[in-house]
Order: C-alpha cells, then structure tokens, then sequence
C-alpha cells in the first residue's frame, strides 16, 4: 500500500510511474481525491487538537475555580467543556469515517514502478533482460508433448485429477513421483545453502494475511476461498511466510531476513481457456518452493539481484535453456515495484513458459502490514520485502520431460539423481 506522505510529496514520480500500468482514469484519479481528503483529514485534526487543548485549559481553570470556592463559575465553565466534548465526539466520528475512506481509495492504487520497468500494455511488451544463446531446435520433429510423454511413462495422471477433483488437478504417479519430490528435496537444499531458513507454514490464511501481501483486494476472483471457516487457499508460500513478521519491528542488525518454504499452491485461474492450459501448462494445484527476503530500503535491490542470480543457477544446473524478462508495466503484478520472469523453452511445444518471478515490493507490503526496521538512530521504518519462485514445479517437470526425452525414456538432470535414484524415466 502506498503511503500517504509519497503520493503528497512525490506526486510526480507516483503519477509518472502507474502511468506506465495503463490504469483506467478513475484509478489515476485517486490521487486528487486522496489529498483531498488528506487536507480536509488533516484540517479535522487540527480542529480537534484545539478543541481538546481548550477542555484541557478549561478543565485546569475549573479545578482552581472549585479550589477558590468560586462553584458557580466553575460550573459555567462545565457546561462549555460539555458542549466542546460533544463537539470533539463528532470531529472524532469524522475523523474516522474519513480515515476509513482514506484506507478504501488507497488500497486501490498498485505499487509504483521502479524507474527502470519498461512502459508497454501487455506481456509482448516484456523486455528481454537475459537472453538464451545456445541452441533451441535440438529434439526430432517428432517429439512428444509432455503429457503424451506422462501417459506414455505413467509420469502423472490428468483424468485421475478430474475424477478425484476436477480439471486442473494433477496425480504423479511412480518415478513421476518421485521426479516432483527430488526437485522439492533439491530447491530445499540449494535455498538452505544460499543462508535461507526453512519454514513449513500453513496452507490457508486470513484475510488480515491475504491482504498484507496484496492478493486482497486484487486478486480475489483467483483465490480458493473457505466461506464457513473465512480462510484462503494460498497461492503461493509467499503470503504465509512474508506474514510471519506481520505488526513487528526487528532491528537493522537483524536484515536480510532470508526465508524459503515449500508448499502447494492453489490458483482457479478464473478465465485461462486455449493451448496454454494443456498438460501441466496451468492448473490448479501445483508445487513450489518460494525465496523471501525482509531487507533494508538501501540494499533491497542488491538482494533482487543476488535472488536472480539464485533462481538462474538453479535453471543452470539442470540443463534447462531459460531466458529473462523484465516486465512492463501493464503486465507486472498490483505489489511488486519491479518483476523479472523466468522463462524455460519448452522444445516440444516450441514455446516459453514461466516457471518463476522474483520481485522487490519495496514498502507496498510491508505498510500494509507495519513490518518495520528500527534504524540507528532509534527511528521506526519501513522495511522492503522481496519474494521470488525458486522454483514452480509443474512446468519445469513440463520441460524436463520434453527437453531431456530420447527414445530410450527421459534422462534425468544429474543434480536430481541422488534425490531420485535412478537416472531415467521408461
């Protein structure tokens, strides 16, 4: 959530950067309305402070007045100081409707970009941060699409998932399996070794949980949601793990605060119909191992950068052709302040697909929650969070099926073999 005090006093900058995102005009203007009704917040306020500064004042005289035997006055006076309580009652009420109101426009306002995010309206308008250089075209014209390749080795089951679920819903099955839980066990092990603490958290959270991270209000429609409990499916560890450090203050010694977990994710991908969908392209209920970073506003993109580097070593060591986009802003995320995508070429289908996004939400996430440093001078403030996927395994099980299939079966990367015990898939 943006504050306040960066809308009045970096208008510009706020004004230039959600320009990037092509909101509608009546998402831009709220910026007027805002500071508006910040003026006429912070003109109530001062109305009110006088107010209570004279019942203070009052209230003195009449104890002196009750103290000299002057009752009469006294009581004159007690009849002001009622009518200036009620008064300050309804300041009061106002005070908190337009706080209220303040709260409901601002939560509406995405984050604004960081000066380095490309302007464009939709994901062609992605730049290229990173390319790939080596050679995309090496499997036979023949080859097979990964779910052609599942049933062909008993990998995972989709009709398996729809009897037991729905569409959307996969079953592994056998080395399959145990294919998804060495990449688990391995993403684990590489995060723990990069100085990230595991945490096993919850799968469904509250509201206060989802809306701190910004899936609430933005991105209702592609929650589960629990009416009876009043919970939500996660759909990524991030909201769970970055909510650990909800309403705190940790001191600036204690940065980075360097967290990763795995857990299922779950999406209704309201609206994803077409070729993408197919196989493991987008479902449901996937897993994935998530990287979080609590960090100081001054080092915060040296650690989106070291958070790249990780997630690109990763890709590296399993022999999987990857590039890098840097997002516009019309396709980056309500939170984030600054994307980069992961994107491995699936040689079968002949098309990239996401398999992670690293992001630096700067203050976004953490005003809306108050996660604060307490600097050296003794001073409260805002920390930056970053979170990034590390990694999305359903289409990278996608593109190891497809990228590493020979006639004999599925060679497994050799990184995984000590996880999985065998060295291919038939």
């Amino acid at each position: 959530m943006l504050e306040i005090s960066t809308i009045r006093f970096e208008k510009e900058r706020v004004l230039e950067g959600l320009n990037k995102r092509f909101l509608p005009e009546t998402q831009i203007g709220l910026i007027e309305t805002i500071l508006l009704l910040d003026d006429e917040r912070k003109k109530s306020q001062t109305e009110g402070d006088i107010i209570l500064s004279e019942i203070n004042k009052l209230s003195k005289e009449i104890g002196d007045l009750f103290k000299s035997g002057k009752q009469s006055e006294a009581n004159d006076l007690k009849d002001q100081v009622a009518l200036l309580k009620e008064k300050s009652k309804v300041i009061e009420e106002n005070n908190k409707r337009i706080q209220q109101e303040l709260g409901d426009m601002v939560i509406q306002l995405p984050n604004v970009p960081h000066v380095s995010v490309p302007v464009g309206k939709h994901a062609e308008d992605n730049e290229v941060y990173r390319d790939w250089s080596g050679d995309l075209d090496i499997l036979p014209s023949d080859a097979l699409p990964h779910w052609e390749i599942a049933e062909k080795y008993g990998v995972f089951s989709l009709t398996d998932g729809v009897k037991l679920t729905g569409a959307g819903f996969p079953v592994f099955k056998g080395k399959g399996a145990r294919l998804q839980r060495a990449l688990i066990s391995y993403f684990l092990d590489e995060a723990s070794k990069a100085g990230y603490t595991e945490i096993v958290p919850p799968l469904v959270v509250n509201h206060d949980s989802a809306r701190a991270t910004g899936q609430l209000p933005d991105k209702e429609a592609q929650m589960y949601y629990i009416e009876r409990d009043d919970l939500y499916l996660i759909p990524t560890a991030e909201v769970p793990i970055t909510n650990l450090y909800r309403d705190m203050i940790v001191s600036a010694e204690e940065l980075p605060i360097k967290l990763t977990g795995y857990t299922p994710c779950f999406r209704r991908e309201a609206g994803s119909y077409g070729a993408d969908v197919k196989g493991l392209n987008r479902v449901h209920q996937f897993d994935k191992i998530e990287i979080v970073q609590i960090q100081h506003p001054d080092k915060s993109y040296d650690s989106l950068m070291e958070m790249l580097n990780h997630v690109a070593h990763l890709l590296d060591s399993l022999g999987l052709p990857y590039r890098i986009l840097r997002l516009c802003g019309g396709d980056m995320g309500f939170a984030s302040a600054l994307t980069f995508d992961f994107e491995v070429y699936s040689m079968a289908q002949k098309r990239w697909l996401e398999v992670s996004s690293v992001s630096n939400f700067e203050t976004f996430q953490t005003n809306r929650m108050m996660l604060r440093y307490k600097d050296a001078s003794g001073k409260n403030k805002l920390a930056h969070t970053l979170n990034g996927s590390a990694l999305a395994l359903a289409r990278i099980v996608a593109a190891i099926l497809e990228n590493f299939q020979t006639t004999e079966g599925v060679i497994v990367p050799e990184v995984l073999r000590k996880y999985t015990g065998f060295d291919i898939i038939n």
